[in-house]
């Protein structure tokens, strides 16, 4: 009989558990997998393997809370866990939580229920989990995947004209609002991000290297 368990396939490589007992994790897989791709064209997308890259995964644990999660990353669910979509505010220059064209609405799934397990799609990006205590977080478009339904999620309008023209992110980024658990993705590991803190200081980058910014930050 197909035995569901493999524990002994992956690790556990971060987590945090909410107030309620949810408990978001990144899974990464312990031996890459032979043959398999993140995408349509094999010979490209294979490269990730020949360099050690192995595969991660967020896996979520409910307990009687909910989650929004990015449209397109569900891999699968376990449990009674109810699914509903709602509407997010308008598009960013590049579109909002990965929605296409200026002005557009965009839309996040929620998963909530007592109990449950849920899976999103394995890939060769990286994950970084955040928990927020009534801050912001301004994010560049394309990484948010999912977060506590506990948390809000809006657009920011840059009020220096220079700033949007910069980044290339134009004049309007997705923001996460509130108290819970976040969970970003991006193609650079954690571990290679510069991080600075601000204390009444002014700091300027070009370009969109920015790519997080924590707390009430005057953009």
């Amino acid at each position: 009989m197909f035995n569901p368990d493999f524990s002994n396939a992956i690790k556990v490589i971060d987590s945090s558990t909410s107030k309620n007992g949810t408990v978001l994790e990144v899974i990464e897989y312990i031996k890459p997998r032979q043959g398999s791709y993140c995408g349509t064209n094999g010979l490209a997308l294979a490269f990730p393997q020949f360099s050690g890259e192995k595969l991660r995964q967020v896996r979520i644990n409910i307990n009687d809370g909910g989650v929004l999660v990015q449209p397109g990353a569900l891999q699968f669910v376990k449990g009674p866990i109810q699914i509903e979509v709602q509407a997010n505010a308008t598009s960013s220059s590049k579109g909002f939580f990965k929605s296409v064209g200026t002005g557009e609405a965009s839309f996040t799934s929620r998963y909530f229920g007592k109990y449950g397990e849920i899976y999103l799609d394995p890939s060769y990006k990286h994950f970084y989990i955040l928990e927020l205590s009534d801050e912001e977080l301004i994010l560049d478009d394309g990484m948010f995947y999912c977060c506590e339904d506990t948390v809000a999620l809006s657009v920011h309008t840059n009020k220096n004209i220079a700033t949007g023209l910069l980044s290339g992110d134009g004049f309007r980024q997705p923001k996460l609002s509130g108290t819970g658990i976040v969970v970003l993705e991006s193609d650079i590991p954690f571990e290679e991000l510069l991080i600075y803190e601000l204390n009444n200081d002014t700091l300027k980058i070009d370009g969109n290297y920015s790519i997080v910014i924590r707390g009430r930050i005057e953009t």
